[in-house]
């Protein structure tokens, strides 16, 4: 298997060629005092070294090894101590943090970058910073600067992680039914009561304290998810002056086995009267959670692409080297016994087939990024506004799009090897292993199409749906004239139309059947997705094709080809997701609980 490179280049054209990014910094006053394009490059140099040096080779041995569970302690896999220690050495846990309290303030145009490095590179290792920046992240917005200043500092350096306690064993997807129970002291304190499941790194060997914050409810709540507090319960007690007290009434009572990211702990987290303090107001913890939540589900995506990434770069090399049959057109090398696998058309139609969903997935998750900098730091209320509204709207699709795209990528790269793709040492059954969790963690790929849909579109009328529409638009009139963009102006026009004739059918059909949404919502996604995804594409053209005449190393010009492969052979793939939807939901919904 080869071994992961942080692919720069790419990730550089990105950042800089196709979004222009530094000037979006520029525009954003709160945001262009933390950043500038060189400290941007250098953030980007130094993590591709990390990931590629330090992470990625950790990530076989961290699957074989796992995490180990003993008597409610987790030793973590070799190296991850050290390697961890690395993350904290260079305050990587606090890039995106609130400077105010030692994070380093950068947007999240730079941190995606990092992400996806980090994913890419061993995404067991990459939930434990990444789960501590959403619990950052959630903290930092809700919290009272008491907890602020007590434990952000601790926890954007990486000496304190954080871990996110939301499921339990009878309420995963329907929050509002959970039974942990949160009851007030004298001191301000509660006493948090219950077991929560499937607590990604809730308990490990790799920081000096882990900071819970845990979904609970308080004596008298209303019922259901109106009911939800948001409360903060560290593994050790903090004193006064921040050192670390007694250990509080919480314990791992066992790790899950599972099928893939095995070198990160999954917990059963056992409260038992922990002492925790409320994070922000009673009842209003599902608002505080989804502050985290459109942050962290654009992670999740990301983790998506890194692990199809990673499968990419694998399936390449073996592609170019391992030698099977002669090409269709005649021997192209014929002092070797066989050509290499990339002369047979199904074999590039595999690897472009990744590299149109990876590199227009970047592009994508770029894309989202930015109006999370514009929501965050914009001055102006009304670009704000709007920037929120496409965070809506787009979040369910970087999430559930790209994951699935993710394990539909690795799948291929598993397929590209053949038979040595199912065996162990090749690295590619552990991709395909790793990525399936995406799909399902922050919010199942079914529950974000019924976000998306319904949510997001239905209930809205398509107010949202409108704002991406008139972006998309929009390019597609002012780039009339380029003659590089031109080509792929009207059949991306055709598919937003598509987009938008499905999106006013479903809105009339649900006001008289409620089915409707649930019935199209995960085709909708992914023709949203795929629409979104060429989109991308354009904009990679405009950028690419001015530099493509006379480029030696193929890097422009092999974006204006895989482009066309994309609009040639995925994008069609809308027509018959727009011709689903439209059949309605009968054919779903007309069969007996018996007749399954």
């Amino acid at each position: 298997m080869a071994d992961y490179q942080a692919p720069l280049r790419d990730i550089r054209f990105v950042l800089n060629e196709v979004f222009d990014t530094p000037a979006l910094w520029a525009s954003l006053p709160k945001l262009a005092e933390n950043v500038d394009p060189d400290t941007a490059d250098a953030i980007l140099e130094e993590a591709g070294k990390i990931t590629s040096g330090v992470i990625a080779p950790l990530n076989r041995e961290g699957d074989e090894q796992g995490c180990k569970w003993n008597d409610g302690e987790v030793t973590t896999p070799e190296g991850f101590k050290e390697a961890y220690q690395t993350i904290v050495e260079g305050g990587w846990n606090g890039l995106g943090g609130n400077p105010d309290f030692g994070g380093m303030g950068m947007p999240k145009t730079l941190v995606a970058q990092f992400e996806e490095m980090l994913q890419a590179s061993n995404m067991a290792f990459g939930l434990a910073p990444m789960l501590t920046a959403g619990a950052c992240l959630a903290l930092d917005a809700h919290g009272s600067e008491e907890l602020k200043a007590k434990y952000l500092p601790n926890m954007y350096s990486g000496v304190w992680s954080g871990a996110m306690d939301l499921t339990e064993p009878h309420a995963g997807t329907d929050l509002g039914i959970i039974r942990t129970k949160a009851d007030p002291n004298d001191d301000g304190s509660y006493n948090v009561t219950g077991t929560k499941i499937f607590i990604t790194w809730g308990e490990h060997d790799m920081a000096e304290n882990i900071i819970h914050l845990v979904l609970a409810k308080l004596p008298d709540a209303p019922k259901g998810p109106k009911g939800i507090s948001l409360f903060l319960v560290p593994k050790f007690l903090v004193n006064e002056d921040g050192s670390l007290g007694e250990r509080n009434s919480l314990a791992c009572g066992s790790i899950e086995k599972k099928m893939g990211i095995k070198g990160s702990a999954t917990c059963v987290m056992n409260f038992d009267g922990a002492k925790g303090w409320l994070v922000g107001e009673p009842n209003k913890g599902l608002a505080a959670m989804f502050t985290m939540m459109n942050y962290e589900r654009l992670g999740v995506g990301i983790q998506g692409m890194g692990a199809a990434e990673a499968s990419l770069q694998s399936a390449r090399e073996y592609a170019l080297e391992r030698l099977q049959s002669r090409a269709p057109t005649g021997i192209q090398e014929p002092e070797k016994a066989a050509d290499p696998l990339i002369v047979h058309p199904d074999v590039r139609r595999m690897l472009l087939t990744m590299k149109g969903y990876i590199e227009g997935g970047r592009a994508f998750s770029t894309y989202v990024a930015q109006w999370l900098d514009i929501s965050k730091y914009a001055d102006d209320e009304e670009r704000r506004v709007h920037a929120e509204q496409m965070v809506a709207l787009l979040t369910p699709v970087a999430k559930a799009f790209l994951t699935d795209r993710g394990l539909d990528v690795c799948v291929i790269g598993q397929q590209v090897f053949g038979g040595h793709g199912f065996i162990r040492e090749w690295g590619q059954e552990q991709l395909v292993r790793d990525v399936r969790i995406t799909q399902i963690y922050e919010g199942t790929n079914g529950i974000q199409a019924l976000d998306l849909m319904g949510r997001k579109v239905v209930l809205n009328q398509g107010r949202f749906f409108e704002l991406f529409a008139e972006d998309v638009a929009e390019f597609i009139e002012t780039n009339q004239s380029d003659a590089a963009v031109r080509p792929y102006l009207e059949p991306l026009a055709a598919a937003l139309e598509r987009l938008a004739d499905v999106t006013e059918y479903v809105i009339k059909a649900a006001a008289e059947n409620p089915n409707e949404v649930g019935a199209a919502s995960v085709d909708y996604l992914d023709l949203f997705g795929l629409t979104a995804l060429a989109y991308m594409w354009a904009r990679i053209v405009k950028a690419a094709a001015p530099k493509a005449e006379g480029d030696t190393s193929g890097f422009y010009s092999g974006k204006l080809k895989t482009a066309r492969f994309y609009y040639n052979r995925m994008l069609p793939k809308t027509v018959s997701l727009a011709e689903g939807i439209r059949s309605g939901s009968d054919a779903m919904m007309d069969l007996t609980a018996d007749e399954f």
